[in-house]
C-alpha cells in the first residue's frame, strides 16, 4: 500500500487528508490547532490519520503542507529581530513607501509600521545605475562593521541586504550577502533581488524584509516538523505548498519563506478549479470559510486569477494600499476576518458585528468548554440548531450548547433586550452580509459577474453560510464537494510541483528578435527548473509556462500576456492587442508597445490523476437521521428539519431543502425551496430557488 498525506494547518483546526494512491480511497482527519507549536497537532495527529486510513507509517511516500504560519506571523509580527543594509541616502524608503494615499478623505490617515524600526537599518556606500551597472563598489570592511554592530547592539537573527537598482545588476547585493555569510554563519541572509528581482524598490524591499524576519522562524518549524515526523518513523520527502499554486521541498521553502503567504487556502482553491471544470462550471468563485478567515477566489475559464502582489497587515481591511506589499505570485484571494472562531460584538452603533477577532482553538468558542466566555459564529450557529452538538467532529468532540446561549444571551442578547436566539440569528446573518460584501466589491473590480457563475464552497463553516451568501450575490448554483470540511487538504494531494521566477528588464517589442526572447526565458527556465531538478524530477517531467508583463509605451500599468512556446513566429504585438482588447474593450493598433517582466513557471506532473473518493456507507437511499429543530425565518421561526447522512448519499439522490446534511468536517444548510442532487462526483449540486418559493 502506497499513501500520500496533505496536512493543512489553520487558525482553528489541522486537517489531515490521506490517500492511497492505487485505489484513490481518501480519508479525512480533523483535530485542533496547537497555536504554540502548530507541528505539535501535526505529530499527534498523524498516527490517527493512518489507523482510520488503515494504512502503516511505512505505507507514507509524502507529505505536502500547508500553513498560515507565514501569515500570522507578519500580522503578529513575531518574526525574528531583523537588520537591514541598504544603498546610502535611501535607509527612509521604506516609510517613503509609494507617496499616495489609500483614502485621499482620511484626514489621520495611517500606515502600517515597517517590520523593522530605523535604527536596524545601516547604509552601505555604494552604488548600480539604472541599467545595473556598477557605480561604487562596497567595501567588505564597511560590510561587515556594520553588521557587526546590528548584531551586538540589536541581537538581529536575520538580516535583508537590499541596494538600489540591483533588479538590473545584482552583483553588489551577491557580494555582499557572501561575505556576511561567511562571516555570520547564524545570520539568516536574504538578498533583495535573489528573492525576486523586480524593478520598483520599495515592494521589492518590504518583500525582502518579510523574507528575512520569517526566515529563522520558518526554518526552525520546518525543523521540528522533520524531527517529529522522522521520530514517528516517517522520512519521505516533505514538500510545502506555495502562495502561487504548487509546492517546493523543504530547503526552498525554508530560503523563500515569503512565498508560503497563504499556502493552505491556495490549495483548495486549485482543487475547487479543477472540480468545476469537471463539472462544467468554467466560471466559479471558489469560498473557503474556517475557524479564523473566510476567503474567496475568483476562477475564470477555469483558472484561478492570478497576480503578483499581496497585501499583509493592512490597517483597513477592505482598503487597497494600506498594508505592507509582498511582491510574489500568489493566486487571487480575498480574505475576510470571519469564520466559526470570530468573536461577535456590539459596534460604537450598537449593532452586532462579528470579527476579525477570534477566539481561535485556545480557548475557542464557550461551546468548545475550554473557557472562552466571548460568543462567537459557533456559538451562533449551534445556539440556531444548526449544529449537533453530539456529533462535531463527528462525535469526538462534544459542544456545550448552554455555554453558547450563555455567552450570547450576557454579551449581546442581555444589551439589546432581544431574545438569544434572535441574537444569535444576527451573529449567522451579519457574517453571511459582511461575506457577500466582501466578494461584491472584489468582483465589481474584475468584472466578475455572479450571475453567471457557481460557487464551490469548502472549509469548516463554509457549507453552511454558503447558499445564504449565494443567495445575496445572485449565484444560482452552489457544489459542496464530498470532504469540503477538509478540502483544502485534499488539494495539496493534488498540487504539483512547481516553482516561478521572473526578472524585470524592459525592453521594446518593437525589433525584438525571436533569438532575443529565446535567450531572456532561457536564463529563467533554468532558474525555475532548478527546485524541481533538486527534487528529482527529469526535465522531460517538468512542463514550462511562459509569460511577459507588457503595457503601451509611456502606461504606468502592464498586463500579463501568455508566451507559447517557442518564440519564432510568435506575434507579440497581436497577443498583447487581444489581451488589451479583453480587458479594456478595445487596443490600439501600431502603438509602441514595452516589456517590463519576463516570468516562467515550471511545472511538474499531476500528482492525484485518478481523483480521489470517500468510502460510502452502502445505504441505498438518502434516509434522512432523526430532525431536529432549527431556525429558519423562511418559515417564521424554529421549525422540524430533516438531517442527512453525508456519507450515505449516493450519486442521483435528491431531495428539497429546509435540510441540513453532516459530514464529520462539516455541515452544509439547505434553505427552502433550494433543490439538492448528488451528483456523479460525490458533489452535492444545489441549485437555489428564487425567493417566492422558500415561504410556501
Amino acid at each position: 500500500m502506497s499513501t500520500r498525506v496533505g496536512i493543512d494547518i489553520g487558525g482553528t483546526f489541522t486537517d489531515f487528508a490521506l490517500i492511497d494512491e492505487a485505489s484513490g480511497r481518501l480519508t479525512i482527519h480533523k483535530r485542533l490547532t496547537t497555536p504554540a507549536d502548530p507541528a505539535e497537532a501535526v505529530i499527534a495527529g498523524l498516527p490517527e490519520l493512518l489507523v482510520e486510513g488503515a494504512a502503516a507509517l511505512a505505507d507514507v511516500r509524502a507529505v505536502v503542507h500547508g500553513t498560515t504560519l507565514i501569515t500570522n506571523a507578519l500580522i503578529e509580527r513575531r518574526g525574528a529581530p531583523t537588520g537591514m543594509l541598504v544603498t546610502a541616502g535611501f535607509a527612509d524608503v521604506l516609510e517613503i513607501g509609494r507617496e499616495r494615499r489609500y483614502d485621499i478623505y482620511d484626514l489621520a490617515i495611517r500606515y502600517p509600521e515597517p517590520l523593522m524600526p530605523r535604527r536596524l537599518r545601516a547604509e552601505i556606500a555604494e552604488r548600480t545605475d539604472r541599467l545595473g551597472r556598477p557605480v561604487t563598489r562596497p567595501e567588505k570592511a564597511e560590510v561587515l562593521a556594520a553588521v557587526e554592530g546590528l548584531v551586538a547592539d540589536h541581537g538581529i537573527r536575520a538580516l535583508a541586504v537590499c541596494f538600489l537598482n540591483s533588479h538590473a545588476g545584482p552583483a553588489h547585493e551577491s557580494e555582499v550577502t557572501a561575505w556576511v555569510r561567511e562571516a555570520f554563519p547564524g545570520l539568516a541572509v536574504t538578498g533583495s533581488a535573489d528573492l525576486l528581482p523586480h524593478i520598483r524598490e520599495y515592494e521589492r524591499w518590504t518583500t525582502a524584509t518579510m523574507n528575512a524576519t520569517t526566515q529563522p522562524l520558518v526554518g526552525d518549524y520546518l525543523r521540528r516538523l522533520e524531527d517529529g515526523l522522522g521520530g514517528l518513523g516517517i522520512t519521505c520527502p516533505i514538500t510545502i505548498m506555495t502562495a502561487s499554486g504548487g509546492t517546493v521541498t523543504v530547503d526552498v521553502a525554508a530560503r523563500y519563506p515569503v512565498r508560503l503567504l497563504e499556502s493552505g487556502p491556495a490549495a483548495g482553491v486549485l482543487l475547487a478549479a479543477t472540480l468545476g471544470r469537471a463539472a462544467g462550471a468554467p466560471m466559479v468563485l471558489a469560498y473557503d470559510m474556517g475557524g479564523t478567515t473566510a476567503k474567496g477566489a475568483l476562477i475564470r475559464a477555469g483558472r484561478p486569477l492570478k497576480r503578483y502582489e499581496m497585501e499583509v497587515a493592512r490597517v483597513h481591511e477592505f482598503k487597497a494600499g494600506s498594508g505592507l506589499p509582498a511582491k510574489i505570485p500568489v493566486l487571487d484571494l480575498i480574505e475576510i476576518g470571519a469564520g466559526g472562531g470570530s468573536i461577535a460584538r456590539l459596534d460604537a452603533r450598537g449593532v452586532v458585528a462579528v470579527g476579525p477577532r477570534s477566539a481561535g482553538a485556545d480557548p475557542g468558542p464557550a461551546a468548545y468548554g475550554r473557557g472562552g466566555t466571548d460568543p462567537t459564529l459557533t456559538d451562533a450557529n449551534l445556539a440556531l440548531g444548526y449544529l449537533d452538538p453530539r456529533f462535531f467532529l463527528g462525535g469526538v468532540m462534544a459542544l456545550d450548547g448552554r455555554a453558547a446561549e450563555a455567552a450570547l444571551g450576557a454579551r449581546l442578547a442581555a444589551p439589546l433586550g432581544i431574545a438569544t436566539l434572535r441574537a444569535a440569528w444576527g451573529v449567522h446573518e451579519a457574517v453571511n452580509e459582511d461575506v457577500a460584501r466582501a466578494f461584491r466589491a472584489h468582483a465589481s473590480e474584475q468584472g466578475f459577474d455572479y450571475r453567471r457563475a457557481a460557487m464551490i464552497a469548502f472549509g469548516g463553516s463554509g457549507p453552511m453560510h454558503a447558499v445564504r451568501v449565494a443567495a445575496k450575490l445572485g449565484i444560482p448554483r452552489v457544489l459542496l464537494p464530498a470532504a469540503a470540511g477538509a478540502l483544502s487538504a485534499v488539494g495539496l494531494l493534488a498540487t504539483p510541483l512547481a516553482f516561478e521566477a521572473l526578472r524585470s528588464e524592459r525592453r521594446a517589442l518593437a525589433g525584438l528578435q525571436a533569438d532575443e526572447i529565446e535567450r531572456l526565458f532561457a536564463a529563467l527556465i533554468a532558474e525555475a527548473s532548478a527546485p524541481l531538478l533538486a527534487a528529482g524530477l527529469d526535465c522531460s517531467e517538468i512542463g514550462i509556462e511562459r509569460a511577459v508583463d507588457a503595457r503601451y509605451r509611456g502606461q504606468g500599468h502592464d498586463l500579463e500576456v501568455a508566451v507559447p512556446e517557442g518564440a519564432s513566429g510568435v506575434p507579440l504585438p497581436a497577443l498583447f492587442a487581444d489581451r488589451y482588447a479583453e480587458v479594456f474593450g478595445r487596443g490600439f493598433p501600431g502603438a509602441p508597445v514595452e516589456i517590463l517582466t519576463w516570468k516562467v513557471v515550471a511545472r511538474g506532473p499531476d500528482p492525484l490523476p485518478g481523483g480521489y473518493h470517500l468510502a460510502r456507507s452502502g445505504a441505498a437511499a438518502p434516509r434522512p437521521k432523526a430532525p431536529r429543530p432549527a431556525y429558519f425565518p423562511e418559515l417564521g421561526g424554529v421549525v422540524e428539519v430533516p438531517v442527512y447522512d453525508r456519507s450515505a448519499l449516493q450519486a442521483g439522490d435528491a431531495f428539497q431543502g429546509p435540510a441540513l446534511v453532516e459530514e464529520v468536517e462539516s455541515t452544509a444548510l439547505i434553505r427552502p425551496g433550494d433543490r439538492v442532487a448528488v451528483d456523479p462526483a460525490g458533489n452535492l449540486v444545489v441549485d437555489l430557488a428564487p425567493a417566492a418559493e422558500q415561504a410556501a
